[in-house]
């Protein structure tokens, strides 16, 4: 029986080729010009305007003509001495990191259920999630209203039935509590499926070899989803996270309509519709770009963790 005692060398052709790298070239730099122009015209020149405006006092006299008259940092310090508006930003605040946190937490379970379901019970809820989702924002809010209607209502109607006869004619929108609670339950109706559907495509990528070698080690169902399915799509979460704090921080169109149903204004507003009302309401454009302004420096406060620890991740990869 032979034995082979040594290796013959490779192939002049294969033992001459080096391993050479793909050489760089500029094309694609030089494609994005064009898009990075656009986006640079579309969202840098409002944003430089807004800052000026900021330092200027700009009210309707301005929008028929008359010069801007400069008056540096007043509006910021007229603000910052106002106490109406940090109020407006703790509500806002809290209103975002409830909203955000009960968002993360429905659409990660509903993500999770999707897993477990039979495919046909699965097709039946992505079918109904994305309904939801692409339901216009006016028509979902149009049926809200409907549905909290103080006289024909269809919330007040079932408790009534229920035994809860306090609740005949009862309004949700006049108390600020019962109106956010209304309010949250919407936004988070409305934020639901895109968290579903993001946080689902992840799970779905997560080895099944590897949840089934952690069981058979002895690690239940808790331990094998912390330990191994958050870890494995823990920049889903980070970047879905990260997107509802940032829509949820100026929220606009639920809690503007609700107030126009019969909410009350001033104890409900928050930094959006605060914006609104200052600017077009009371047509002081220059106090309404300052407070802009701040709303953009406290979304980049807010979000600063998230992004660090997306950049750290993206380091150790």
């Amino acid at each position: 029986m032979a034995v082979i005692t040594s290796i013959e060398p490779a192939g002049p052709a294969e033992a001459r080729t080096p391993h050479r790298r793909p050489k760089r070239t500029r094309l694609p730099y030089l494609l994005l010009v064009p898009a990075l122009a656009v986006l640079g015209l579309g969202l840098g020149y409002p944003l430089v305007r807004q800052v000026v405006m900021s330092f200027q006092e700009f009210g309707l006299a301005q929008q028929f003509g008359q010069a801007p008259v400069w008056v540096g940092p007043d509006n910021y310090v007229a603000l910052f001495t106002d106490s109406y508006l940090w109020a407006v930003v703790v509500r806002s605040v809290l209103f975002c990191l409830a909203c955000a946190f009960l968002t993360m937490a429905v659409g990660v379970g509903m993500a999770v259920l999707m897993t477990r379901m039979a495919g046909w019970a699965r097709i039946v809820v992505q079918v109904v999630l994305l309904l939801v989702w692409a339901m216009p924002w006016m028509a979902s809010l149009t049926v809200w209203q409907w549905l909290i209607d103080s006289q024909y209502g269809i919330v007040n109607w079932v408790l009534v039935r229920l035994g809860l006869d306090q609740f005949a004619g009862h309004s949700w929108l006049i108390n600020p509590i019962s109106f956010f609670a209304v309010a949250m339950v919407i936004v988070v109706w409305m934020s639901v499926p895109f968290v579903a559907f993001t946080v689902y495509a992840g799970l779905v990528q997560v080895p099944h070899e590897m949840l089934e070698a952690a069981q058979i080690d002895g690690a239940n169902g808790w331990d094998r989803f912390w330990r191994i399915v958050v870890p494995m799509i823990r920049p889903i979460l980070l970047i879905v996270g990260l997107l509802q704090v940032i829509w949820d921080l100026k929220v606009f169109t639920q809690i503007f309509t609700l107030q126009e149903a019969g909410g009350v204004t001033a104890d409900t507003n928050l930094l959006g519709t605060y914006i609104y009302r200052v600017g077009l309401g009371q047509g002081d454009f220059g106090t309404a770009s300052a407070v802009a302004m701040f709303m953009l420096l406290l979304t980049v406060a807010i979000t600063f963790f998230y992004v660090r620890r997306m950049l750290r991740d993206e380091e150790e990869l």
